[in-house]
């Protein structure tokens, strides 16, 4: 997606969520709900990104010695935590995402994950980096709880 396509979007989804908290109508079940308002998580909801998530979650547990041996079977609570655009001095485009993770074990566990425009395999597509808390085993983010992607 074009960055002006997601400026566009990001800036629907806040008029959007501004107008909806001045209106006095019921959410659904399907609406999106963080701390009581309607948040447009955008790129962090697409389900590529949360398929990809997913899968190298898989491919962590199955390699990583001494990691449970769960999957990932949903997410909710999915938010944008920050979004750089791109700029002179910064030429990649990075949004930050956190998502609430469903586990195979029954346990929720916070998911943080960066997608980074353009920096897929040959500069094709967009690269994803993710971390679970309490799966980052070799402190590639700097702690097991995902410091460097918060």
């Amino acid at each position: 997606m074009a960055l002006a396509s997601r400026f566009t979007t990001a800036v629907a989804g806040a008029a959007l969520a501004a107008a909806s908290l001045s209106m006095s109508a019921p959410l659904h079940a399907a609406d999106m709900i963080y701390r009581g308002a309607v948040v447009d998580a955008g790129l962090c909801s697409e389900a590529g990104v949360l398929n990809r998530v997913t899968r190298n979650f898989r491919h962590q547990v199955t390699h990583v010695p001494n990691l449970p041996q769960v999957d990932i079977l949903d997410y909710r609570d999915i938010r944008l935590t920050r979004y750089e655009p791109l700029a002179e001095d910064s030429p990649i485009e990075r949004t930050y995402c956190q998502a609430t993770a469903m586990m195979s074990d029954g346990h929720n566990r916070q998911v943080w994950y960066l997608v980074e425009g353009g920096q897929g395999f040959a500069s094709i597509g967009d690269n994803v980096e993710f971390c679970v808390a309490g799966f980052d085993r070799w402190y590639v983010y700097n702690s097991p709880w995902c410091r460097v992607l918060r």
